[in-house]
């Protein structure tokens, strides 16, 4: 055998492993997904199973509980993206302007992003119980009177919000400081040398350059933000009076607790809709900035 076929071969070798990976844990559940989204599937009833075509997506366009839950996420995405974005930014610029202990400060910054989300959340639990958690203990020995932080609907997505803010700040802002690294020091010295320091010379060099990176950021967390739900299943469980409860949890609930994998199904695609219209926003964007 010609070494040009042992290279393919081995080439070959060496991606089967992740194709039957890719093609089990990726295409299989989308054809899945696709065929349970136009059929009537009822866990309790699997032989009753029917093809009711696009009944499904009809049924969830009208379904109140689902625009709410889109409403929710939207809610939770305005908040979370503009609060990461200046938070990272904020992390980095202090980062890039440290002249010694940069990198133990930044494997600090970043460690809460390697914690699973599951420590996370049973972590900010106590942070937020009323009786014995970190936030009132605090407000109590300042004389202030503790806050139903997670009870209370008015203020429940802004604890969420905060909790992931400490997560996933880190990450982010380690994307940015990558970015602000890789702007040459001459553009940083000839605003210098015209006057444009300080703010000046962030806004009219540094933003400027960071712009591609920056809009990654904002649509990779917009992307992500759609699809929350481990926070608020592990603090509100979706409450209070589902002022919690996004797209993603509505679909669990619906499919996990209602036995309804086809109407789940149907609504996962329509989410799916959404996020992939940032996704094409961002690669026009990206294109674009290119150009």
């Amino acid at each position: 055998m010609s070494s040009r076929k042992t290279r393919a071969l081995l080439g070959w070798a060496y991606l089967l492993p992740y194709a039957t990976l890719f093609v089990l844990f990726v295409l299989v559940p989308i054809v899945v997904a696709a065929y349970l989204a136009v059929m009537q599937f009822d866990l309790t009833s699997p032989r009753s199973a029917g093809f009711v075509g696009f009944r499904n997506f009809v049924d969830a366009w009208k379904d109140e509980y689902l625009q709410r839950a889109f409403v929710v996420t939207a809610k939770f995405a305005a908040m979370m993206v503009p609060s990461l974005v200046v938070t990272a930014f904020a992390l980095a610029l202090g980062l890039n302007a440290m002249p010694r202990g940069r990198n133990t400060v930044r494997a600090l910054v970043f460690l809460p992003t390697m914690f699973t989300v599951a420590v996370t959340g049973i972590l900010w639990q106590w942070f937020y119980n009323l009786e014995f958690g970190l936030f009132n203990f605090i407000l109590r020995n300042l004389g202030l009177a503790p806050v139903p932080w997670l009870s209370d609907k008015n203020i429940a997505m802004p604890s969420i919000v905060l909790m992931s803010l400490w997560w996933t700040s880190g990450g982010t802002a380690v994307i940015l400081l990558a970015g602000l690294q890789n702007i040459p020091r001459m553009f940083h010295e000839a605003a210098a040398l015209d006057g444009a320091d300080g703010w000046r010379g962030f806004w009219s060099v540094t933003f400027p350059l960071l712009r591609p990176v920056v809009l990654f950021v904002v649509v990779t967390n917009l992307i992500g933000a759609f699809q929350f739900f481990p926070q608020a299943q592990l603090l509100t469980g979706g409450g209070p009076e589902l002022a919690t409860r996004g797209v993603v949890q509505y679909i669990y609930e619906t499919a996990f607790n209602g036995y309804r994998l086809g109407y789940a199904a149907a609504m996962s695609w329509m989410l799916a809709a959404v996020v992939a219209v940032f996704g094409f926003l961002q690669f026009w964007l990206m294109r674009k900035e290119a150009s």
